[in-house]
């Protein structure tokens, strides 16, 4: 039996003046219960920095506490030990923390780092199913981990940012993503996608250490709001307008058109994802029915616009800004004589933006990385259900996007390096 005890003691890590007093297993039940305890006479170091106490203390009395560890077996494991309480230099009796436990009650770390791994890649019902641990225990453990990352935060060096927002639920629910461009990380994350989020995080960015005159550059949609808001929220930022969203403009443009003339032209059905794919993305056999489109018939105003949207994404291969602002001119004077109305408005729109368009010749910004984040927390939203919230979807949001280094307040994650 005692080498049953060393053997726990080794694969659970622990050391004196803590060791292994008992293994006990319950086969039908499936538990195993591992039973902790410290050496007589030992010393307990405790520390409250608010209160000012810091110091290695004599035990006064003890506490049982139990922790749920990982599986052993496929038994499930539970650490029990007596908990120390010490006795201050003022008299003050308090609580000793057990190396081994968790950031929530009834947890250890380990076990709480392993929730955290899986829970970036799998729904919460399924890891319930697998853990044996409701819900309501799994989000409270993400939430905890997550506020105090956030609590770590240091926003002091962000420059550039991207915005964009996302539907949490039905019913025009939106959350608005902060990202850091430089390290492609969620550093804040704001309910709703209104002016008022950007004031959102300009109130979080100074209170992490950061100003709002620092953020040079902002990557967003053309969205009004976020216009305004940086406009009102962060001064010294100039404002470039993501090519992606740019390109939905004319996308949209060109696909009015295509809804306009497909009626009576019965070679334009089931060619809406293929006149806005780009050519070299295409299959062999869509090539060839966009081809046949072209030859036979020109005189559709759809192959017009289509070749005025494959005209609009060359401009943006211009060897200087000059040439870049020249050629989206000529094209909107295009666009503008087409007859198209969808074209007409595309270009106004391009027009009322241009400086922000302009503006992606010399910074090169890009919210790519924040639509590969919408297509992940729109899947995150899957992990919701179960004890579905708008705050846990922002806590699964944080835990997949937010990089955060969790090793340091577990010293069982994974380290992350940026």
């Amino acid at each position: 039996m005692k080498n049953m005890e060393d053997l726990f003691r080794m694969a659970l890590g622990i050391e004196e003046p803590w060791f292994v007093e008992s293994v006990d297993f319950e086969e039908i039940k499936k538990i195993l219960t591992i039973k902790l305890d410290f050496k007589k006479g030992s010393k307990f170091f405790y520390e409250d920095k608010t209160a000012g106490i810091s110091g290695t203390f004599a035990v006064h009395d003890t506490v049982i506490k139990r922790w749920r560890h990982l599986n052993f077996f496929q038994h499930e494991c539970y650490l029990e030990a007596r908990v120390p309480r010490i006795v201050t230099g003022e008299g003050q009796v308090r609580q000793t923390e057990a190396p081994w436990a968790g950031k929530l009650n009834g947890f250890t770390l380990l076990f709480e780092a392993l929730i955290l791994q899986i829970a970036r890649c799998m729904p919460a019902n399924q890891l319930k199913a697998i853990i044996g641990v409701s819900n309501y225990k799994i989000w409270k453990i993400i939430e905890k981990y997550v506020d105090e990352m956030r609590e770590l935060q240091d926003m002091s060096k962000v420059k550039e940012i991207g915005i964009d927002e996302t539907s949490a639920r039905k019913k025009h629910d939106y959350i608005t993503l902060f990202v850091d461009l430089e390290k492609k990380s969620a550093v804040h994350i704001e309910e709703g996608k209104g002016i008022e989020t950007v004031k959102g995080f300009v109130k979080r960015l100074e209170e992490k250490g950061g100003k709002a005159e620092q953020i040079t550059n902002v990557c967003s949609d053309m969205s009004p709001s976020f216009i305004s808001g940086a406009s009102k929220y962060l001064p010294k930022a100039s404002h470039t307008f993501d090519r992606f969203h740019v390109m939905k403009v004319i996308n949209d443009a060109v696909d009015r058109v295509r809804k306009w003339e497909r009626d009576r032209t019965p070679a334009l059905r089931n060619m809406r994802y293929v006149l806005l794919k780009n050519r070299e993305n295409l299959s062999e056999q869509d090539l060839e029915r966009v081809k046949k489109l072209e030859l036979e018939n020109m005189n559709l105003k759809t192959v017009e616009a289509y070749h005025m949207r494959e005209n609009f994404q060359l401009c943006y291969q211009a060897e200087s800004t000059e040439v870049f602002e020249l050629l989206i001119s000529k094209w909107c004077e295009w666009a503008e004589r087409s007859g198209m109305l969808p074209m007409e408005q595309a270009a106004g729109t391009i027009i009322r933006h241009r400086e922000g368009i302009i503006k992606w010749h010399t910074t090169r910004l890009t919210n790519g990385i924040l639509e590969g984040f919408n297509s992940l927390i729109q899947a995150a939203k899957a992990k919701a259900r179960g004890y579905s919230t708008k705050k846990n979807l922002i806590n699964i949001a944080y835990l997949i996007l937010g990089k955060f280094d969790f090793s340091r307040i577990n010293r069982f994650c994974q380290p992350t390096h940026f």
